[in-house]
């Protein structure tokens, strides 16, 4: 497994899963109790988003396109 993304916060990181297994790609969100750590800031970067090493090159290709905004309607 790696961690291919570091999402703002755990709401972005479950987007981006959903995102990737409607591509066929099996994501998994990591980061659900640092948030709570923090208090009531909101707490950035402790949310990741983590792929089967074989998938990698798939899922970069995926949130490449989200980070460009070139995502069609119904994804």
């Amino acid at each position: 497994m790696k961690v291919i993304y570091r999402a703002q916060d755990i709401v972005e990181a479950h987007i981006l899963a959903g995102l990737l297994q409607s591509r066929g790609v099996e994501a998994f969100v990591g980061g659900h109790y640092l948030q709570g750590g923090i208090g009531e800031l909101a707490a950035l970067d402790s949310a990741t988003l983590s792929v089967e090493d074989r998938d990698e090159d798939s899922a970069r290709a995926v949130i490449a396109e989200y980070e460009r905004g070139d995502l069609a309607d119904g994804a």
